[in-house]
């Protein structure tokens, strides 16, 4: 038990510090850049977004550290968290597109890649742990309706 809350831990950090990080580039942006954006009706006020996304990295770190509990030396466990890698970096990637570069079609790109290699994330984590599973599920609902967002803002400002 002790082994598997120090996975979790350290994976609640690293999901955190990804966290942390891509909200540099999401500061510098959001206060000038996204503030002249037309936007759609449902788009949600600005203060949510802190604090929905640091819940979704906890539950996301947690995700990862039970399937890293059950050992590196699986390959099931190794394909699993492989595909959380990468969409962790598809994740951060889309903050430097859409408020680094102010790219909102190629960040609509990489959210949409972003939804897919989730999906097979999911899937892979139900293989090792049903609970590490259902734990990205709320950050798998809240991605689809990101990219929804991030497509009426393409739209409303191209």
């Amino acid at each position: 038990m002790k082994k598997k809350a120090l996975y979790i831990a350290y994976a609640v950090s690293i999901c955190l510090a990804i966290g942390f990080l891509s909200s540099f580039v999401t500061q510098s942006s959001v206060n000038d850049w996204f503030t002249t954006l037309n936007k759609p009706s449902f788009n949600p006020p600005s203060w949510l977004f802190a604090p929905v996304w640091t819940v979704l990295y906890v539950m996301m770190g947690v995700a990862a550290g039970i399937v890293w509990a059950k050992g590196l030396h699986h390959l099931w466990v190794q394909t699993a968290l492989y595909h959380f890698g990468f969409q962790l970096m598809l994740n951060a990637s889309w903050s430097l597109v859409f408020f680094g570069l102010k790219e909102p079609f190629l960040a609509l790109l990489i959210i949409v890649t972003l939804v897919i290699v989730l999906s097979i994330t999911i899937k892979r984590f139900k293989v090792v742990s049903t609970t590490a599973a259902w734990l990205l599920v709320p950050y798998l609902l809240w991605v689809c309706f990101a990219t929804v967002l991030n497509y009426k803002l393409w739209e409303l400002n191209s």
